[in-house]
């Protein structure tokens, strides 16, 4: 039998618990208001290959040529039930011509005047293990002529470890006026963040964000920032980022000569804070739950 004191102390534990548990179950959720109403483009990648949500087309495509043809899986990209970071997600096989496409308008909206997105993606490979020579672009973002402007996320093709890079190439003779080779530049001469190491892995998914924002606008200062696991790890500053696009051709790409597991997708009309990052980072079923 418990004393007094015993029992008072034991009534005192248990009405602690159950403010705790009272306070945890009434917390908010945390507020995703912004997030989803900057949001543009979410492909969960559970049942296919296009696009849960968009505010443009969501079909994905395939480039054969200068045409775009309805994408289907095939031997180089599967779509495997359960094994993406959210339900089920991509597997890429191996290096190969099979590059998953989406269409800007709607989604990325690219234009002449002041461009600022931001692109989400989970991704699961060791780098040094399972990509082939060369390099590597898990995403781009493509216009019809990449001496125009080009942005991607990619692994560099010789180091060991492979450097990881988030980059903004505007127009060839700003970035490149030397016409240097870009395995070739120092970190400084490239328009790029660049990571010697990276936290890649087969055993984990690692969390990528890049953003941009007033490319193209003469009157502001346009930066890119990178994201991993929901930490800033570098920015794009004081470069021309003038782009000289048709709006016409340009296209979300994923996996240019990828070999590993990707998921989630989203899309987002402007820059994320870091704040913003986190939060999207910590989702617990992913970007499904800002639509």
């Amino acid at each position: 039998m418990l004393t007094p004191i015993q029992s008072m102390k034991t009534s005192i534990a248990c009405l602690l618990l159950t403010t705790v548990f009272t306070q945890l179950i009434a917390a908010p959720a945390p507020d995703v208001a912004g997030l989803a109403k900057a949001l543009t483009f979410h492909a969960s990648f559970d049942q296919g290959l296009d696009a849960d949500f968009s505010r443009g087309e969501k079909a994905c495509y395939y480039r054969q040529g200068k045409s775009l043809v309805p994408a289907a899986p095939n031997e180089e990209l599967k779509v495997v039930s359960g094994a993406g970071r959210f339900g089920g997600g991509l597997h890429f096989t191996k290096k190969g011509k099979t590059n998953p496409a989406f269409k800007s308008a709607g989604m990325l909206d690219y234009n002449a005047k002041d461009w600022s997105a931001a692109v989400s993606v989970w991704l699961r490979l060791d780098p040094d293990k399972d990509l082939e020579p060369g390099y590597c672009d898990p995403v781009q973002i493509v216009g019809d002529d990449t001496k125009k402007g080009f942005i991607f996320l990619e692994w560099s093709k010789d180091e060991t470890p492979r450097h990881f890079r988030f980059a903004i190439r505007p127009l060839f003779p700003i970035w490149n006026p030397n016409n240097l080779d870009w395995a070739k530049m120092t970190a400084e001469q490239r328009p790029a963040v660049q990571l010697t190491r990276a936290p890649f892995s087969r055993e984990a998914w690692t969390h990528a964000v890049f953003s941009f924002a007033h490319i193209n606008d003469k009157t502001k200062k346009p930066i890119g920032r990178l994201h991993l696991n929901g930490v800033l790890k570098g920015t794009i500053e004081n470069w021309d980022l003038t782009f000289g696009w048709d709006p016409a051709q340009v296209l979300l790409v994923l996996g240019a000569s990828y070999v590993g597991h990707l998921d989630d997708l989203a899309v987002f009309n402007r820059p994320l804070t870091d704040a913003e990052v986190k939060q999207l980072f910590g989702l617990k079923t992913g970007a499904r739950e800002l639509h």
